[in-house]
């Protein structure tokens, strides 16, 4: 592979990168960003739902047996 070859692509990347970014660009980097907070949120709640279900679901008993141990 010819180095001059990447190290102008490398370059002409930090050039793009330095440059402003498009309108539509913007929205959707911060729609991504939303989403994933919204994801990261909702999986929180589905950890605890799931860990208060295991909880309540080790401690059922049925009618006949009683805790006596």
């Amino acid at each position: 592979m010819n180095k001059g070859k990447s190290k102008d692509k490398l370059k002409s990347f930090f050039k793009r990168c330095g440059q402003d970014t498009p309108p539509f660009f913007k929205k959707l980097r911060i729609a991504g960003l939303v989403v994933a907070a919204a994801l990261s949120a909702l999986g929180g709640y589905l950890i605890v739902g799931g860990t208060v279900a295991t909880a309540m679901s080790q401690a059922a008993v049925t009618e006949d047996s009683d805790c006596k141990d």
